[in-house]
């Protein structure tokens, strides 16, 4: 039987979703977890890989187990026995085909910005003082609708077969001293939001144009684009599925 699992993480004391060599991931801590609980060797499979450092306030990853079980009590468990920066909110029973990365039909993640200094959010959010301009980041928001190949924000030798992405939505949003930005899209490119949001920085201080923001996405090259951002202020939000409500 096929079950999702739902949950968040924050990233600070984690080497990204993805078990690695040597170096702690969310996966890893995971699949130890549950192996213990279950009695079971278990496998998850993320719906996607966030880079060390990223947050999560909406995760899901399969794993398969030969029969049923109490899937509210297990949460109970996971949540006893997980460290405190990760929290499962719901197991759910799927149909065995059920992919947690290929099924995903929309991803949303934001970049937090907070624009003064802020104890209480500097492991949280990148800190930037500079003034932009963010009426002009929101146009450049809508330049990312009129194109679907992204090669140029993706990490360079990425194994990919496509650097196609479709854009659902990019927005920024400024609140007293925070900023916000928004953007959902099919899938997403390793490092794409980072090195969007670093491109958009440098349009906001008016230091590349929207002519130039066309010219970097059409030439498919990473270093005409920005800067990429520190990843302690990028969160996966919400991952959209056909058969979750």
């Amino acid at each position: 039987m096929r079950y999702f699992i739902e949950l968040a993480y924050k990233g600070t004391n984690y080497h990204g979703w993805q078990i690695q060599p040597d170096a702690k991931s969310v996966q890893e801590t995971l699949n130890k977890a549950l192996s213990i609980l279950l009695k079971s060797e278990i496998d998850i499979l993320g719906a996607g890989r966030t880079d060390a450092g990223v947050h999560a306030k909406q995760m899901f990853a399969h794993f398969d187990f030969d029969s049923d079980f109490d899937k509210e009590k297990l949460v109970h468990k996971l949540n006893s026995f997980l460290p405190k920066d990760i929290a499962v909110f719901k197991i759910h029973a799927v149909h065995p085909e059920a992919h947690a990365r290929f099924d995903a039909t929309k991803r949303t993640y934001e970049y937090q910005i907070h624009t003064k200094k802020n104890a209480f959010e500097a492991d949280d959010s990148w800190q930037y003082g500079l003034p932009l301009r963010t009426d002009l980041m929101n146009d450049a928001c809508k330049i990312l609708f009129e194109y679907t190949d992204f090669e140029c924000f993706s990490k360079t030798n990425s194994d990919v077969n496509t650097f196609n992405c479709s854009i659902q939505e990019a927005f920024w949003q400024q609140s007293e001293d925070k900023l916000l930005f928004t953007i959902s899209a099919d899938r997403f490119l390793r490092n794409m939001v980072r090195a969007i949001v670093g491109t958009m920085i440098n349009i906001g201080l008016e230091k590349v144009s929207l002519d130039d923001f066309r010219k970097i996405i059409e030439s498919k090259d990473r270093s005409q684009a920005g800067f990429s951002v520190p990843a302690h202020g990028l969160y996966l939000t919400k991952i959209e599925y056909p058969y979750i409500k």
